[in-house]
């Protein structure tokens, strides 16, 4: 396995199959990339696709796409359930193999100074792209979506990295980065209660939520900083959202890294928290593609709370992952399009 940038690209547009299309047909254009997974959510409103390549043509695939969402998707007209700033919403470079994360700094920073600078884009960079440490957190970056981003951009602390400091009412920002292998894996419960998947979002991500007194006020520090109560899991962000589609509410996550909190971890601390509040997980998904050993470890831990053996053929002990998960419930989970190993 040679020079592999893995690159996520998350689109705000979920419903219209002929504009997701051109977007991704200028990926599959690019020398030197291949496109490995389009998964598009109507309740979203957005598109996270997945495609792999060396450090060139991962850059130029990204930058063609970029084009052609602009082109496309009018950011003043988009409504959807996942937080968004711009129609090109966030853009994460990967390593894979054979580069090192410095490499994916890098090209992030070159995407993002032709976004800006052809395309007159705001480009805010994030994680280990970032160029402040208030910048690192995606969900900091993101706070006031896309309706707040012309009182951000008239704020000096919050200048872009690239591009023009004006408000696009059409394209609105992107934000790019570098960063570990991120899982997107959302958890569903047997209620459509959009409240119920939040309070069990707040009980179980990294950053939790403010602190408050008796009369329901936060409570600040010295220096003015938010208290807040921290959730259960690290390395995790969560909300909760409504799948009109399929009338249930879920846990929407996003695992920054699965060696520290893996799928089936969160999973069982959702089933925990859910128990508590009186609704039970039905099943889950995996949005984008999966790291295999994400699975085998589920795997592992359903046969060993069983007390069954562990000596299972790779493709047998992924079932049992995928039938303990219920990653199947919503969608149909097939390995050989799921699991990043099997795509590249």
């Amino acid at each position: 396995m040679g020079e592999i940038v893995e690159c996520v690209p998350n689109f705000s547009e979920g419903v219209n199959d002929n504009i997701i299309k051109s977007i991704t047909s200028q990926i599959e254009a690019t020398e030197g990339v291949k496109l490995l997974n389009v998964d598009p959510n109507p309740d979203y409103n957005r598109t996270v696709v997945t495609f792999v390549g060396n450090s060139e043509g991962v850059e130029e695939a990204a930058f063609r796409a970029t084009k052609k969402a602009a082109e496309l998707i009018d950011m003043s007209r988009h409504r959807g359930g996942h937080p968004r700033m711009g129609a090109t919403d966030v853009v994460p470079f990967v390593p894979v193999s054979g580069v090192k994360m410095e490499d994916c700094v890098q090209i992030a920073n070159g995407y993002a100074r032709r976004v800006g600078d052809e395309l007159g884009i705001p480009i805010y960079l994030y994680e280990e792209a970032a160029t402040r440490p208030e910048r690192r957190n995606l969900a900091t970056v993101r706070k006031g979506e896309y309706e707040g981003l012309p009182q951000k951009l008239r704020d000096p602390q919050w200048k872009p990295d690239y591009g023009p400091s004006e408000f696009n009412p059409k394209s609105g920002a992107t934000m790019a980065g570098a960063r570990f292998f991120l899982i997107a894996y959302n958890v569903n419960l047997n209620t459509n209660d959009k409240n119920i998947a939040h309070e069990i979002a707040l009980r179980i991500r990294e950053s939790g939520r403010p602190l408050r007194d008796k009369e329901g006020k936060i409570i600040k520090d010295e220096k003015g900083k938010t208290k807040r109560i921290p959730g259960s899991l690290k390395a995790v962000k969560a909300i909760g959202v409504l799948l009109e589609e399929h009338n249930i509410a879920q846990v929407s996550i996003n695992l920054i890294n699965y060696n520290i909190t893996p799928p089936h971890r969160a999973f069982e601390e959702v089933k925990k928290e859910a128990e508590s509040l009186g609704v039970e997980v039905t099943g889950s998904e995996i949005v984008g593609l999966t790291p295999k050993e994400a699975l085998l470890e589920a795997g592992r831990y359903w046969l060993t709370q069983k007390g069954k053996g562990l000596d299972l053929p790779e493709e047998e002990l992924i079932k049992v992952s995928i039938d303990y998960l219920g990653l199947s419930q919503l969608a149909s989970f097939i390995p050989e399009e799921k699991i990043i190993e099997y795509m590249i």
